[in-house]
């Protein structure tokens, strides 16, 4: 893949994922990791389909990401994420000590920061990519839900 492609670009595929993931009566988050601008893993929030509170998009994208690299760490990779990990999956990236973190939109109250998590102190993230889109898709989930 040619170096052109943007943040905006990544995110409008993990909100694809995020798509999915409310067609299918998930909590719609998607994300996708992206090694030198190869996309290597996809995934969405899968819980209800799994029965597993530990499904969330991030720790799916981390496991197949690992898997296709054969590889424990995601250095110099990527994870773009439509909603600020929770605490759990900031953790899981913790030790992934992947390199970045695209986030969409954030999350005051069940987000890492507000739970007092943190990352991995050389991983840098960046908020606010198609933050609209991203919050959109959460406000039209659960306005349908109640």
């Amino acid at each position: 893949m040619a170096d052109f492609f943007t943040n905006e670009y990544f995110m409008q595929i993990a909100i694809n994922e995020a798509k999915n993931a409310f067609e299918q009566g998930e909590i719609p988050v998607g994300a996708i990791v992206v090694s030198n601008n190869q996309i290597i893993a996809k995934s969405h929030n899968l819980t209800e389909l799994l029965h597993d509170v530990t499904a969330h998009a991030e720790m799916q994208a981390i496991s197949s990401a690992a898997n296709y690299l054969s590889a424990k760490y995601l250095k110099n990779c990527t994870l773009f994420v439509t909603l600020e990990p929770c605490q759990m999956c900031a953790g899981a990236l913790y030790w992934s000590q992947i390199s970045n973190i695209v986030c969409g939109a954030q999350d005051s109250k069940r987000g890492y920061r507000a739970m007092g998590g943190q990352l991995h102190p050389k991983t840098t993230i960046t908020f606010g990519t198609l933050e609209k889109e991203c919050a959109d898709l959460m406000t039209q989930f659960f306005a349908k839900k109640r």
